[in-house]
């Protein structure tokens, strides 16, 4: 029995505290074991991070991305989680990462900020698809540039 893909699309507050680099060894712990769990739950997807916010794509099963969403909204590094978008799909979009990752310091998370300065940083304004295919397309890009934002999966 196959089960449903479903998508969800979220927003969070970062709340790490510190300096630059302390915030870097967080982000890194952050992704070393989201995508060892991710990979183990069969959940594909991406994050992307700007000092001010977390903005991520997960795609699995229903009870799988409800799990890790309920360890995301518990953990003390997010505030304010606010789900953007959480519906069934046909197909994974993010099939080649476990958990991609967008930094504070590339083209993809300047956007994200433009977009959050936008709305005034007012989450009910953000639009899920546009986080997505911010996500999606500076990955992909990424991957084909040899950059290896999208290869960190």
């Amino acid at each position: 029995m196959t089960q449903d893909l479903y998508r969800l699309i979220y927003l969070s507050r970062n709340t790490i505290p510190g300096s630059n680099e302390n915030i870097h060894q967080e982000i890194e712990q952050i992704l070393a074991v989201s995508r060892q769990r991710n990979a183990a739950s069969q959940i594909t997807g991406a994050l992307m991070f700007n000092r001010e916010c977390f903005a991520q794509v997960l795609e699995g099963a229903h009870d799988d991305i409800q799990a890790t969403f309920e360890r995301i909204q518990c953990d003390p590094r997010h505030a304010d989680v606010v789900v953007l978008d959480f519906k069934p799909v046909e197909a994974r979009r993010f099939s080649h990462w476990s958990m991609g990752y967008i930094g504070y310091d590339t083209l993809a998370s300047k956007e994200f900020t433009q977009i959050q300065q936008a709305t005034g940083f007012d989450a009910k304004q953000f639009s899920g698809e546009r986080i997505y295919d911010l996500l999606h397309a500076h990955l992909y890009a990424a991957e084909k540039a040899g950059s290896g934002l999208g290869k960190i999966a």
